[in-house]
């Protein structure tokens, strides 16, 4: 028997007291952010507190922006101590997608990637939504709680950035939680958001990524070698799928002794999280959805099988490897 949305919101609250200190754990992006902010909502003068704490650091201009804008308090998952919290939820993602969450005990896991079957008291996988933020608008509307312009912008970016303006997958339950929020958000807020995307020391892997960029038969791969930040390397992917041959676009960084390779394509032939798997899952952690996908490979289980500190091998090693990987040799 299907759970109606009244009963998902009652086993939810049912987890919590009034004396409880909640720590809510996320991997920032937009869609993880406005959950976490919802999660807060549901929550106030239910128990004693809740703090937002991300396994990442924010470094992504729009990122940066959102949390600013949105008035939304993220402390670094290194910077608190999950033994002073009564209760730990997880939401937009799963116990097993970082090593950061390695040790803790979550008591409500909500996400909408697919289901790694976690352990906990309260689990909530909904790999057919296109976005979590559109599951925790659900569990709003049950509880006739009217979003604050602020909560409801931090939804609608969450399933806008998700769903990539619904051209990723989504349900009619996405649609629904868009229509709802776009009644109570802030266009404002979300234009400024939506608009600040590059940081000025960012231009410097821009220019390096066009500089060695390589194309095979519509895809362009590009290694640019250690970078501030993984987001750069998002930055630049999605970039190079403005160019009109381009249909993939590869691009990877080092970044805290990880390389990180982003995966984006068109959507029209193969499913990049696959091709992502196929490719690096062996080394590392990989997948995605069909038409954006992430490796993350620690450079020690490297050796052997390219120098990292060289440059022109790490992008000859990345193009064989996805290309063989991509055609199923």
């Amino acid at each position: 028997m299907a759970i109606t949305k009244t009963e998902r919101l009652r086993r939810f609250y049912s987890l919590f007291a009034g004396e409880d200190q909640v720590l809510v754990v996320i991997t920032a992006d937009p869609d993880a952010i406005g959950s976490a902010m919802a999660v807060r909502r549901l929550l106030w003068r239910r128990v004693a507190g809740v703090t937002i704490a991300s396994s990442n650091r924010v470094h992504r201009p729009d990122n940066v922006a959102m949390v600013r804008l949105l008035g939304v308090r993220l402390l670094h998952l290194n910077d608190v101590s999950p033994d002073r919290f009564h209760r730990l939820v997880l939401v937009d993602s799963q116990p097993g997608h970082c090593e950061a969450f390695d040790g803790l005990i979550f008591d409500a896991v909500i996400d909408h990637h697919p289901d790694t079957k976690p352990s906990a008291p309260l689990v909530d996988i909904r790999p057919q939504y296109g976005a979590t933020s559109s599951i925790l608008t659900e569990y709003l509307r049950a509880a006739h709680i009217k979003p604050s312009a602020k909560l409801a912008t931090g939804l609608f970016m969450g399933i806008k950035v998700d769903t990539s303006n619904f051209e990723n997958k989504a349900l009619m339950e996405d649609v629904n939680a868009f229509q709802f929020l776009f009644r109570h958000v802030n266009k404002h807020l979300a234009r400024r958001i939506e608009q600040t995307e590059i940081r000025p020391e960012y231009l410097k892997y821009f220019r390096k990524a066009l500089t060695v960029k390589r194309s095979r038969k519509g895809k362009v791969f590009a290694h640019i070698g250690p970078v501030s930040s993984p987001d750069v390397l998002v930055l630049i992917a999605d970039f190079f799928m403005k160019v009109n041959y381009v249909n993939w676009s590869i691009v990877s960084g080092i970044s805290d002794s990880r390389l990180v390779v982003i995966f984006r394509n068109d959507g029209i032939r193969q499913h990049a999280g696959t091709v992502a798997s196929r490719s690096f899952a062996a080394i590392g952690s990989a997948g995605g959805h069909r038409t954006m996908a992430r490796a993350e490979i620690e450079t020690g289980r490297l050796k052997g099988l390219v120098a990292t500190r060289d440059e022109k091998r790490m992008l000859a090693w990345l193009i064989n490897r996805v290309q063989k990987r991509a055609t199923g040799k």
